[in-house]
């Protein structure tokens, strides 16, 4: 059974298949702060879909973020390391791409085990 969640006309914020939930890709809604306040409030939003789902960041089994700027590397590494658990990190990659809001500075697409 596929599960969405928040579905609107273009898209879900996620989707559950197979015990497994497929995050769309999150950015942030106060873009008027740094890469560190930026990539905790992704990071917010995604502990928040990931609690819907019934799971949590322990799970997650890949993360894939993109910078629109690489000079943010280590300002959204700061945030990441705060919030990653130590022991659970995800498979991860990073690049820089033109996000689709000029005053995003990161997206982070997320995959994460339920069961």
């Amino acid at each position: 059974m596929i599960q969405r969640f928040d579905t609107g006309p273009r898209m879900s914020e996620m989707t559950t298949h197979n015990d497994v939930a497929y995050l769309a890709g999150q950015v942030p809604e106060d873009t008027g702060v740094d890469i560190v306040g930026q990539t905790e409030q992704v990071l917010h939003a995604i502990d928040d879909l990931l609690q819907q789902a019934g799971t949590d960041k322990t799970r997650i089994l890949r993360a894939e973020i993109f910078l629109a700027d690489m000079a943010d590397f280590n300002g959204m590494n700061e945030a990441w390391e705060k919030w990653v658990p130590q022991g659970a990190t995800p498979a991860r990659a990073t690049v820089q791409a033109k996000l689709a809001k000029p005053d995003w500075k990161i997206e982070i697409v997320i995959t994460a085990a339920i069961a």
